[in-house]
């Protein structure tokens, strides 16, 4: 079975500038949250998928326990190099089953683990959320994340109200990774995401989920595509763009430019740069 889109983390070392970069993006941003090994975060939902904005604020909770060694020490590692997209996250409906897939693919995967915490409504109440995830490993992309996550209370989680956003956001359409030779990461994706048909084309390699598209591309074509330099990939294939449908790019036009964000218009898209989004780059293209 095809795995969708789940969400996208994106590592920044202050907390409180990326949760004002997304308001100021024309985001809806959620309450701060945090994690038992040293993380926090700000939610950014949409419809079935969501944007992890990402620090790690206590580093001494940091343990040896599997989500601090996976996800906590994963990221400040990268924090320590760079700010921008640093895992993809996958939808799972059973994550142990997934990690015996990823093993049975031949990928490296981690057992699934599971947590839980308090999440707010949009009324101030407190309700439990809980997940299991799977982590798998792209070994020519180690600067990259990748993981399945399947959510044990989902009717406590996904909320309407937190998927209405002045910009007009209304779907992830996929996201870019960038690397030297696209097509290494073909046999990795197929499995990650569950489906045998890629495309090939002269941009690089795309695979289609329930839920959005995963592109890979290389550095020529993603400067084409995206009108800005992609990330340094010498060290390997890097998450490099959220592509965003919104409803009225003129209102998103509008939403940024009131709040003083430069963007460029690119092959339809309304990009903006990574300098302006703290290492990612966030286009935004009509629904």
């Amino acid at each position: 079975m095809s795995r969708g889109l789940d969400h996208i983390v994106h590592a920044v070392r202050d907390l409180d500038a990326a949760a004002a970069l997304y308001r100021r993006l024309g985001f809806t941003v959620g309450a701060h949250n945090r994690h038992p090994w040293g993380t926090h975060n700000h939610l950014v939902q949409l419809p079935g998928f969501f944007i992890e904005l990402l620090a790690v604020a206590e580093p001494e909770k940091l343990g040896a326990d599997p989500f601090s060694a996976l996800f906590g020490t994963f990221n400040r590692r990268f924090l320590q190099r760079h700010e921008g997209f640093s895992l993809l996250i996958l939808e799972s409906g059973d994550a142990g089953a997934d990690a015996d897939a990823f093993r049975a693919a031949g990928i490296r995967a981690s057992d699934a683990i599971s947590f839980e915490r308090e999440g707010r409504r949009p009324d101030g109440g407190t309700v439990k959320v809980g997940f299991s995830l799977a982590f798998a490993r792209d070994a020519k992309a180690p600067q990259a994340g990748f993981a399945a996550c399947q959510q044990h209370y989902p009717e406590n989680f996904w909320n309407p109200a937190f998927q209405q956003h002045p910009n007009t956001a209304a779907a992830v359409a996929g996201i870019v990774l960038v690397a030297e030779n696209p097509s290494d990461h073909h046999i990795f994706l197929s499995a990650f995401v569950g489906e045998r048909e890629l495309l090939a084309t002269s941009s690089g390699i795309t695979v289609k989920t329930p839920r959005g598209e995963i592109q890979v591309m290389d550095r020529a074509a993603f400067r084409s595509h995206f009108g800005t330099a992609a990330p340094d990939v010498t060290g390997g294939a890097r998450l490099a763009a959220l592509r965003l449908a919104v409803r009225q790019p003129e209102v998103t036009r509008a939403t940024l430019r009131a709040a003083g964000v430069a963007f460029a218009d690119v092959m339809g898209r309304i990009v903006v740069a990574p300098e302006r989004a703290m290492g990612a780059t966030i286009a935004f293209e009509p629904a």
